[in-house]
This record gives structure tokens, C-alpha cells and sequence, in this order.
């Protein structure tokens, strides 16, 4: 269940979050870009139904996606990876998650949801660029279950180990899309090599 997207337009502009000299300004603007290249990977498996239309020069048979697709980015860094899938998928309708690391227990606390009331008939795709330990993940993940949500997929920029193994354990059912995965985690729960704090570097805050 674990897609590690090779491309070297992704892996271009993924060098590119991780450099950290790159500014606030150029991080966004990266991170949409590459969102916006992961989307054609992620989407490559969403259903289609037949349909027939009619084009200036006649009749045709042809196909469009039969589900609609939500996006769920986990508050703050997911926000950054929703323009470039929607620019792809404009029609995707998209809910949020409040989420965030308690850096002693570093277990996910909630803060905020709010859901479109489609997510048991929907693609549904959660978005935070970073999977570190798993745990706010696994936990937006299982949230979504809660509330009607059956097809999710987890997309994320860079993985660690630790984090790809708890969603596979907690959520065995769910595909895992990452740009990279790193080498491990460090001994306060960051990715190493990492492109440091996704959320900070994103906003401009510390």
C-alpha cells in the first residue's frame, strides 16, 4: 500500500523544499507545484463511468470520473498541498482537519473539523506533508472513518519508516503516497534528512 512517486520533476522540486535556504515565498510556491505533480499519480486509480456526449462534430462515447474527490488537509502544513490538486481537480470539494503534535507525548491533539457530507461516497484524500511518527495521521484517518468516510488515501511529501509502519498497522486498508521516504526519525520526532518544520516554513512563522 506504500507508493513512492519517482519522477525527476518531483524529486526537482522536492530538493528544492528541502534546501533550507529556500524562503517562505518559494516553499509555497514549491509545495503547490509538487502537490500539483503528486495529483496525477494519486488520481491514477479513481473509477470512471461511461457516458456519451456530443462534441461539435458528433456523437461520442466516452468516460468521466464516477466518484467525487474530497481533499482533507490536516491544519496547518495541508493547507499548502490543496491549490495544486485543485487546480487539477476543480470540482474536488475539501474539508479540514485540526491537528497538532504534542512535542512532550508527541501524541496528536484536535482541535478543529469540518467535513463535506460526502465522504462515504467520495475519494477522500488526507494531506499533510510530513508522515513522521504517524500518530495525527492515523488519528485524522480514523476520525474520517467515524464519519462515513470508506476510500482514503494518505498523501504526504516525506515519509519516515516509523510513520509508513503505524498507518500500516493502524490502517491496513489505506494507500500511502509519498515524494521521498527519508531515513528516520530523530530523538524529538523529526524527519531526518527532512525538510524541517513543513508547517513553519510554509507560514514564515517559528
Amino acid at each position: 500500500m506504500l507508493n513512492i512517486l519517482n519522477h525527476p520533476l518531483i524529486t526537482h522540486k522536492l530538493t528544492r523544499l528541502r534546501k533550507k535556504e529556500t524562503n517562505t515565498r518559494e516553499f509555497r510556491e514549491t509545495l503547490e507545484e509538487l502537490a500539483g505533480l503528486m495529483a496525477f499519480e494519486i488520481t491514477r486509480d479513481l473509477p470512471l463511468r461511461d457516458i456519451t456526449i456530443e462534441t461539435p462534430m458528433g456523437m461520442c462515447n466516452t468516460q468521466e470520473l464516477a466518484r467525487e474527490v474530497v481533499l482533507i488537509p490536516v491544519l496547518r502544513a495541508g493547507l499548502g498541498m490543496v491549490n495544486g490538486i485543485t487546480n487539477l481537480i476543480p470540482s474536488a470539494r475539501v474539508g479540514h482537519i485540526g491537528m497538532f503534535r504534542d512535542h512532550q507525548t508527541l501524541e496528536p491533539q484536535t482541535y478543529y473539523s469540518k467535513f463535506p457530507d460526502n465522504l462515504a461516497s467520495a475519494t477522500v484524500m488526507v494531506l499533510d506533508p510530513m508522515l513522521a511518527t504517524g500518530g495525527s495521521a492515523s488519528a485524522a484517518i480514523s476520525f474520517l472513518k467515524e464519519k462515513g468516510a470508506k476510500n482514503l488515501k494518505l498523501v504526504c511529501v516525506v515519509g519516515a519508516p516509523e510513520g509508513v509502519e503505524k498507518i500500516r498497522r493502524d490502517h491496513p486498508d489505506v494507500r500511502i503516497y509519498l515524494a521521498a521516504l527519508d531515513e528516520k526519525l530523530n530523538e524529538i520526532g523529526y524527519i531526518v534528512p527532512g525538510l524541517g518544520d513543513a508547517g513553519d516554513r510554509l507560514f514564515g512563522t517559528s
